[in-house]
């Protein structure tokens, strides 16, 4: 994926692309990876890196959505597990079976959860990843040694999907321009181009280091920004309506010693009814998460103290290694983006996580709402509105079958199995420089080889493409990516033709970045 030639791709001055995307996380790669499998010319532009918002800080699961059956949102959930069901099927280096126990303190619960769960099994049809089952006490304290025992009947272990998400949203970028795409990062819409009659012909972008601008044609534009999906429909139309309410939810990082053993831990009814995560993530513990509505949307959004309290207060209640502020090692938060409520007292986890897609006046195309597991199928469902918009005949979907890049069924029992079939170019780029073999910070197993390899092949352009969505330390361990920071900005900087002054900026900008991802103790 090479940022140069896709910007050769889009200073063809008489090109008219199929579908100009706006936004490069879940929403707007999930619309460009249907386009380009139904044959589709398609541009994308993604104002800062991939994933860099919502699409990065998710609860990394694959899931149904056990709280949406219990909301009666059957049709969701049935949505939901067939995409978590393909996801696995395409990208096995990404996703995979995530066991899960609830832990049972009364026998209405069990029942509750029991049938519940035999529900979501058999709603999950062939795509099932395993049976719910009811277990004793004793089994369940096995499973989850860490786990309070005074009062405990048992346990409901059922079955999701777990996944890295940012990786995931770079894999799919990959594959998108594999199949022809422009991918870009770092490129932000200054003004949409509407022709004579007020209708959307193109975009105008800026490259955000070069500060060139660009005008691109297009026969269809996609709003898929996510939390920031307003900004554009007032370009579109300034008196535009605000459609989104962002709701934040935060995450904790723990040592994986609080929880032990393999399975993640489910809470479906926390004192103020949300629901709980506990899930084993790269070696590490992920505790979350929260819904708080936040009046405005950031693209860095900071965890909240009551946000903190919260989450570490549910975890002390149920885990007998109590969780302080002095073991977490990073905390992190994410908008989503909601349907702005019509009822200023709706809760925000009654609003449908069902994903809308609108029609301006214009003929800009909006994709909001929806979920990380439904990406696909939001882009698909997207994509039918080209036929409607410009009435060329449009190819059926074929995203369903697509397999994404570094696809690889090959399980790896090392960290590097994230890579999939990418892993062995890796490994070449340690054998060829020993230098590169050498870790990065001596207690994660990251290699200066993986900093090059972000950088000629995954479009890395600043310290924190590294540390955070390409090897994920800054959400695993933020004061451990402030050590990695001069070594990556060092190798980038060779590796990207930068200077001194370079250097000292990223390394500045980021150690502020990392600020944000630790708590005071």
């Amino acid at each position: 994926m090479n940022r140069k030639e896709n910007i050769k791709q889009i200073s063809e001055a008489d090109k008219v692309w199929d579908i100009a995307v706006i936004g490069g996380g879940s929403s707007g790669l999930g619309v460009a990876l249907d386009a380009v499998s139904r044959g589709l010319s398609v541009a994308l532009f993604e104002k800062s890196d991939f994933a860099k918002g919502t699409s990065s800080r998710s609860t990394k699961l694959v899931h149904g959505g056990v709280r949406y059956l219990a909301q009666g949102d059957v049709f969701l959930v049935l949505e939901a597990l067939r995409e978590r069901g393909l996801l696995l099927k395409n990208a096995p280096h990404l996703a995979h079976n995530q066991s899960f126990v609830i832990p049972i303190y009364s026998f209405f619960d069990r029942l509750k959860y029991t049938i519940g769960l035999k529900m979501y099994d058999w709603m999950a049809g062939k795509l099932s990843l395993g049976k719910s089952t009811f277990i004793s006490k004793t089994k369940t304290i096995e499973r989850l040694p860490t786990i309070k025992q005074e009062g405990l009947k048992g346990g409901v272990i059922y079955h999701d999907g777990q996944f890295d998400d940012a990786r995931l949203a770079l894999n799919v970028a990959q594959t998108c321009d594999e199949k022809g795409a422009a991918v870009l990062n770092y490129f932000k819409v200054n003004q949409l181009i509407k022709d004579e009659g007020g209708k959307i012909s193109g975009l105008s972008v800026k490259d955000q280091f070069s500060k060139k601008n660009y005008d691109i044609k297009a026969k269809m534009v996609v709003n898929a920004t996510g939390v920031f999906a307003d900004k554009i429909l007032q370009l579109d139309n300034p008196d535009a309506k605000k459609m989104i309410r962002p709701s934040q939810g935060i995450h904790l990082v723990l040592d994986q010693s609080f929880l032990s053993g393999k399975d993640a831990l489910m809470i479906p009814e926390t004192s103020d009814g949300r629901v709980l995560f506990a899930v084993p993530w790269h070696d590490k513990l992920v505790v979350g998460t929260t819904d708080t509505m936040r009046k405005k949307p950031k693209l860095e959004p900071a965890a909240l103290e009551k946000e903190i309290d919260f989450v570490l207060k549910t975890a002390q209640e149920y885990l007998t290694k109590k969780p302080q502020r002095s073991d977490v090692l990073s905390v992190y938060a994410g908008l989503r983006p909601l349907a702005a409520p019509t009822d200023e007292s709706e809760k925000t986890k009654e609003i449908s996580r069902s994903h809308k897609v609108l029609v301006s006046n214009s003929g800009l195309i909006t994709l909001t709402g929806g979920k990380w597991t439904t990406f696909r199928k939001m882009g698909e469902d997207t994509v039918e509105y080209f036929t409607k918009l410009t009435g060329d005949r449009l190819q059926k979907s074929g995203s369903a079958e697509i397999k994404i890049h570094a696809f690889s069924t090959n399980k790896s029992s090392d960290y590097l199995g994230v890579y999939g079939s990418d892993k062995e170019a890796i490994k070449s780029l340690q054998d060829a420089n020993s230098e590169w073999n050498q870790l990065l910070h001596p207690k994660y197993p990251f290699t200066q080889a993986e900093v090059i390899f972000a950088c000629r092949n995954e479009m890395a352009m600043k310290v924190e493409d590294v540390l955070a969505r390409r090897i994920r330390v800054l959400f695993l361990d933020a004061k451990a990516s402030t050590n990695m920071a001069p070594k990556v900005a060092e190798l980038m900087a060779e590796e990207l033709g930068k200077d001194e002054a370079w250097i000292e900026k990223q390394l500045k900008d980021f150690n502020k970045l990392a600020m944000r991802y630790l708590i005071e103790i």
